[in-house]
């Protein structure tokens, strides 16, 4: 039998909590919360999750530091930042560090739940990826010169300038898949957070319109916010999912700050 995954909440607000580990049981995972960074220090030591939800803002040791702990001490824990209050240095920060997604209170559970889902999904995939390292580095031990002679024999082969796009390759077009919940680029899927996903399928659907910060606060999140607020959130987004764009592409014109005004999806790529 399948053991549910382990998660672990870490919030000093009772209510917020409550609503946590309600909706993580009412799915079947296993929830372990905590009022504390303190706290939460003291159950990493002697547990381990799949996944942690972490508050950035708590009296006494913060959100941050909790997850500098995990991503140095359980590096394989897929990690939630929970704020109400943004801005771009502590997101930046919070995803140098190795956090899966970063969400903004109150949250919706839907969104909450399908975050969850990509983060097990990531952290599934990060280990099967570890335990198939380990197994090629034992039979790379056991025969080393037959692995690099076959190497040796593949690279070779396929001198073609593997990786690079063939001269007749289509121009760089957005697809998005809402059943599959994928967006490729020039054939390329990106790797998006399900709230990156959200963002990036705003600006596409509306393209070439140039949409404000808040216009897409609260066609995504479904809340209305104060235009600094908006701001700092879409900015987060926006250079997140500028960075995995290039990451998997090389583009970098993708979306288009108008300044002033907000953002919209270059005509080229639509």
């Amino acid at each position: 039998m399948v053991q549910p995954a382990k998660i672990l909440v870490v919030d000093d607000e009772a209510g917020v909590r409550f609503y946590l580990q309600d909706a993580l049981e009412n799915e079947g995972y296993h929830v372990v919360t905590v009022d504390s960074g303190e706290a939460a220090l003291e159950v990493i030591e002697s547990e381990s999750f799949q996944l942690a939800l972490l508050d950035l803002k708590m009296k006494g040791i913060g959100g941050m530091e909790v997850l500098k702990t995990l991503a140095e001490e359980a590096p394989d824990t897929a990690i939630i930042v929970l704020t109400a209050h943004a801005s771009l240095e502590t997101s930046v920060e919070a995803l140098r560090w190795g956090a899966h997604d970063y969400l903004f209170k109150p949250v919706k559970s839907s969104e909450l739940l399908e975050s969850v889902r990509t983060g097990l999904l990531k952290q599934q995939r990060a280990s099967r990826q570890k335990n198939l390292l380990a197994q090629l580095e034992h039979s790379l031990t056991r025969n080393l010169e037959e692995i690099r002679a076959a190497v040796v024999h593949q690279h070779e082969g396929s001198d073609t300038g593997a990786g690079e796009k063939p001269p007749d390759a289509p121009p760089s077009r957005l697809q998005i898949d809402k059943v599959r919940h994928e967006i490729t680029l020039d054939g390329y899927p990106l790797e998006l957070s399900p709230t990156e996903f959200d963002f990036l399928v705003c600006l596409v659907t509306d393209a070439p319109r140039v949409l404000s910060a808040q216009e897409i606060v609260r066609r995504v999140q479904g809340y209305e916010t104060e235009p600094w607020e908006a701001r700092d959130m879409v900015r987060y987004h926006v250079y997140r999912i500028r960075q995995k764009i290039e990451a998997t592409t090389g583009q970098t014109d993708v979306i288009q700050t108008v300044r002033g005004i907000g953002y919209a999806i270059n005509e080229k790529f639509i």
